[in-house]
């Protein structure tokens, strides 16, 4: 009963892809129907599978070309069913196109009656041998020809009978110039030579020609691939970008419209500047875009040459006086006529730049050359880079502003996932590979793991996924059949993630003390999941508030438990990274204006996908007139918005300076709504600490040891918390060490040199009381 059903659903799934085939010539979903095929037997499915791989063979031929691996595919319809018309039929009109070069080898030296007899003799000889390999090879592809069946060659008999012909015709032809080549050789070796055989190749070889040209005129020749297509429709095939795409077909019809309006012999005064800026995130098509612009430039006469010299600063920034004048020339002179891109050119100009750093001194050059005598509107240049680092660097630099007007200035948005799948779809089938559903699916979870902030890289990183896929699918191979070599599924593109130690759950559980606060973080991730699992199930979801304030002296275990809930929250699904980036006023805080705001934004941006912590986060309230706190601040909750779910804030400090910051600004305030106070340790806590960090270096204390300390800590509490029981310890073992090698009867490790006594315990308090821990 169930494998009656299942031949149903099969005779079902055949019947659909059937007919897709025939409506639209091709399947849409090649991975589907693939993957469907890999599960069919060969034995037991052999008729169903060899049709469903005739129809993904002649999809692909329909939709690439009929290249290697539709060849393939049909040679295993052929071993899976012998009798399949649709791969017979095809393998024979492939056959019969692949025959197109058959008389390509058919290329003599010249032959001359004035040679000395060295030079005829070594043109005989490669006479005879390119006649004889000629001849080889021709009489089995006349075998091949004379060999096809009816069926075969229905729709071309005529030209089958033609082509036949000349092969046979060429055949004898060969042959008599084989022979003919032969005689002469001897003849010239011999003491009488003769031109009767020179002759006689002169006249075969001619004939050769003309049957040559005939058998190539049969053949329709198709457009190679690497021949260059028009911009505009390059730009049409590039996926996404259509408003990029809008543009520059704009400025195509102005730039063909100026030509025009030159043409009739009208005068453009002003004429519009080449030189664009490119701005947007890496991988979004900025160096392909140039490119295209050079080509745009080219066809409609507006420059000479289409080639693009690309550069960036280390080729261009010189290391001393002088060579960056003279690498700025070079590039510029290599460009003349073309275009000279330059990429992150923002980078020219870098923060804090000093008097040995020449970036401004390339900047300088470039506008000079661009606007001379020597050079000026002899090319273009193209400038590209993220979109706020361009605008800044362009801001800075009045002189190089000018020469690129607003109207030249193209921003390339990020891809969406449609758009990037259809890319790693792309990038598949450049490499002969298909996408399985299961693939398609992790790959647009990679590909959101990736998109984290500005540096995601787009198209490039897709890429870069699927080239990981295809070595995974090649590093892992153990059955090597058809499909291990043509599609891509689901767990070739999971990546291998190296698990940690300790689940985050048990890190946080295995925390000296601090009970309210584990089970606050505890609440808080409950609270998280069962918000996602409300709308996985299609029901409202409470908005979910992550910013936190952890308020309590130091040492209490603050950035400890941040870490943790980092991971938790990338555990959940929350945080892509789940790093701990953490960050002091030094960090943030600038010490010139405009500055500060670029600095925080840079350690957000290292931040995006995890936890920013910023500790002793009340430093951040200005001090006096000159202190840029506040720009720190209000740049912090601007991004804060901006990110939104892509960044967890914790501000940590003392309970009432970290209130007072909260109060400084009301947007800060309203961001943070979860509060974790650390209470200081207590003895016992305290104790247990030391204990647990000594085991970790295979130290115990002796009984006496923890009864003095646990006393001392009751009765003369020394604050510093968990940071300073660990420093106590280090110093204890290095006062133990001390102890027992200048008693010079340590010979070797015993169960003394594994305890820490009181007498170290007494030596590392006594530093605590001077100050020096």
């Amino acid at each position: 009963m169930e494998q009656q059903r299942r031949k149903s659903e099969d005779k079902v799934h055949s019947e659909k892809w059937e007919l897709e085939f025939k409506k639209d010539g091709f399947i849409h979903d090649e991975g589907a129907l693939l993957t469907y095929i890999k599960d069919l037997s060969d034995e037991e499915d052999q008729t169903e599978k060899a049709d469903l791989l005739a129809i993904a063979a002649l999809s692909r031929s329909k939709q690439t070309g009929n290249d290697a691996v539709v060849l393939t595919w049909m040679e295993k319809v052929l071993h899976i069913d012998p009798t399949n018309q649709r791969a017979k039929q095809y393998l024979a009109s492939h056959k019969w196109k692949g025959m197109e070069g058959a008389f390509a080898e058919l290329t003599f030296p010249p032959l001359r009656e004035t040679d000395n007899r060295a030079a005829k003799r070594k043109t005989a000889e490669q006479f005879i041998q390119i006649c004889q390999k000629f001849l080889d090879n021709t009489e089995k592809q006349l075998e091949q020809l004379q060999g096809l069946h009816a069926k075969e060659i229905r729709g071309f008999e005529e030209q089958y009978q033609v082509l036949t012909s000349l092969l046979e015709e060429a055949v004898k032809e060969a042959a008599s110039l084989l022979k003919a080549a032969e005689e002469y050789e001897q003849s010239i070796s011999g003491v009488f030579h003769t031109s009767v055989h020179y002759e006689e190749m002169k006249l075969r070889l001619k004939h050769l020609g003309e049957l040559k040209e005939l058998w190539e005129k049969e053949f329709i020749q198709e457009v190679k691939k690497n021949e260059e297509e028009n911009p505009l429709t390059e730009l049409k095939n590039l996926i996404g970008l259509e408003s990029v795409k809008e543009r520059v077909n704009r400025y195509y019809q102005f730039l063909k419209y100026q030509k025009k309006r030159k043409d009739l012999g009208f005068q453009t005064k002003d004429a519009l500047s080449l030189n664009m800026i490119l701005t947007g995130n890496p991988g979004t098509g900025k160096t392909t875009i140039a490119r295209l612009l050079a080509k745009i430039y080219y066809q409609l006469g507006a420059l000479p040459r289409s080639e693009v010299i690309e550069a960036d600063r280390s080729q261009l920034v010189g290391a001393y006086v002088g060579l960056t004048e003279e690498n700025v020339r070079k590039f510029v002179e290599t460009a003349l006529g073309g275009v000279l891109f330059i990429d992150e050119a923002y980078s020219l100009k870098r923060e804090g730049q000093t008097g040995n750093d020449y970036g401004q001194t390339a900047i300088d050059t470039l506008v000079s050359l661009m606007t001379g005598q020597e050079y000026g509107d002899q090319f273009a240049v193209i400038l590209a880079g993220y979109p706020e680092e361009m605008r800044q660097f362009l801001d800075a630099n009045p002189g190089l502003r000018s020469r690129f007007p607003n109207s030249n200035i193209i921003h390339l948005p990020d891809y969406n996932d449609n758009e990037l799948l259809q890319i790693g779809e792309q990038a598949a089938t450049d490499n002969d590979y298909v996408l399985s559903e299961g693939a398609k699916t992790e790959l647009l979870n990679r590909i959101e793991r990736e998109r984290v902030d500005d540096t995601f890289g787009n198209a490039r990183t897709v890429r870069n996924i699927v080239q990981d896929a295809i070595f995974k699918k090649g590093s892992n191979a153990v059955n090597e059949d058809l499909f291990s070599y043509s599609l891509l599924e689901k767990e070739d593109f999971v990546r291998d993630e190296v698990q940690p130690n300790q689940d985050a759950k048990e890190q946080l559980q295995s925390l000296i003390g601090l009970e309210n606060v584990k089970q606050e973080v505890r609440s808080l991730i409950s609270f998280v999941k069962m918000q996602q699992l409300r709308q996985e199930k299609g029901l409202q979801a409470v908005p979910i508030q992550l910013h936190s304030v952890f308020t309590g002296n130091p040492g209490t275990g603050k950035t400890t438990v941040a870490k943790i809930y980092a991971e938790l929250l990338k555990e959940c699904g929350i945080l892509k990274r789940g790093h701990l980036m953490v960050g002091s006023r030094a960090d943030f805080v600038a010490g010139y204006v405009g500055q500060t705001a670029i600095k925080t934004k840079k350690k957000i941006r290292e931040a995006l996908g995890g936890v920013l912590f910023i500790d002793e986060a009340y430093s951040l309230l200005s001090q006096g007139n000159g202190d840029f706190g506040k720009e720190v601040i209000d740049t912090l909750v601007d991004e804060m918005t901006r990110h939104n779910e892509n960044l967890v804030v914790i501000l940590a400090g003392y309970p009432d300076e970290m209130n007072e910051l909260l109060e400084s600004n009301p947007g800060l305030r309203s961001r943070f709504k979860k509060f974790f106070h650390f209470p200081d340790y207590t003895a016992s806590e305290l104790l247990e600490i030391m204990e647990g960090y000594a085991a970790s270096y295979q130290y115990q204390l002796t009984e006496a040891a923890r009864n003095f300390i646990l006393h001392h800590l009751e009765t003369e509490p020394i604050g510093g918390n968990g940071r300073l029981a660990s420093n106590l310890i280090n110093e204890a073992i290095q006062a133990q060490a001390f102890r027992l090698m200048e008693s010079d009867s340590m010979q070797e490790l015993t169960e003394e040199a594994m305890s820490l006594d009181k007498e170290d315990l007494v030596h590392a308090l006594e530093k605590v009381k001077k100050g020096e821990l």
